[in-house]
């Protein structure tokens, strides 16, 4: 049978949700996680349904993919798919032509694992290398030792705290406490942790959102931040050390991140919580 390419419906996204779960691999090229579809919730099931994108073949998932924003499509493939022709031709045709709704005219980015065939062909309809991000990772085969900043799990109770601080922590950030009880009511959220870090004077500093694939697998952090009144004192170290700790609990083989390049404070402070950065990944693009 052909490949269709498909939006779901809400109640449809469960089964996005643990195809992506079942693709985490150790070792894997950088690939879309279920908490990349858990992060994007908070706009609702409705509007993440909107942005998914499944490939199907004989009812099998092959690829999922997320509209993120208005120019960008997050993307990857079952592992035993990554150069398979028929559907690295269909996802190719599907996203060079508007008409097919995967992706909108005007300037856009296609991110998907380095070892794809996509990445392959995409460049010979025009597309064009883009700008650098750096994943990076740390293993948990090891105990990890925890901060000695006061780390607390925020629940529905410090929902407005949790997204005071992230507003905080990034400029334009218009997170709400109703935000976060839409990112909470997710599918996968139920392998997540919200965590928020309090100095000796009980100020809320940092926060952290990790989202785990299941036991065994690599788990994720989306978003980390200090708030931009206390940085410089060590917290984005202590709460990115919690993340991974926290991941462990959850039974996660290792703790993933990945930040623009460009962001070298960002880097310099994930490696300093134990991350090891690994080779850039770049999107590619093709202009307006």
């Amino acid at each position: 049978m052909a490949i269709t390419v498909e939006k779901p419906e809400a109640d449809g996204l469960g089964e996005a949700v643990d195809a992506l779960r079942d693709w985490q691999r150790e070792g894997s090229a950088w690939q879309l996680h279920p908490g990349d579809l858990g992060w994007f919730w908070q706009f609702g099931a409705e509007a993440t349904a909107a942005a998914v994108r499944i490939w199907r073949r004989d009812g099998r998932i092959l690829a999922v993919g997320l509209l993120d924003g208005a120019d960008l499509l997050r993307m990857t493939t079952a592992p035993d798919a990554r150069r398979d022709e028929e559907l690295a031709r269909q996802v190719v045709e599907d996203v060079i032509a508007p008409e097919r709704g995967v992706l909108p005219l005007g300037r856009v980015s296609v991110e998907t694992p380095k070892d794809t065939l996509i990445r392959d062909l995409l460049p010979g309809h025009g597309w064009h290398i883009d700008e650098p991000w750096t994943p990076l990772s740390r293993a948990l085969s090891e105990p990890v030792k925890a901060p000695d900043l006061r780390i607390e799990v925020a629940g529905p109770e410090q929902a407005a705290v949790r997204a005071a601080v992230q507003r905080a922590a990034f400029d334009g950030s218009k997170f709400s406490e109703e935000r976060w009880h839409a990112m909470a009511s997710s599918v996968p959220y139920a392998d997540a942790r919200c965590l928020v870090a309090y100095d000796d004077s009980d100020n809320a500093v940092a926060m952290v959102t990790v989202w785990s694939a299941g036991p065994g697998k690599p788990g994720l952090l989306e978003p980390m931040g200090v708030h931009r009144d206390h940085r410089g004192h060590g917290h984005g170290r202590a709460i990115t050390v919690a993340a991974a700790a926290a991941l462990q609990e959850l039974g996660s083989s290792s703790a993933l991140v990945y930040t623009p390049s460009s962001n070298v404070a960002a880097v310099t402070t994930y490696e300093s919580g134990g991350f090891q950065a690994l080779p850039e990944v770049r999107d590619l693009a093709r202009d307006a």
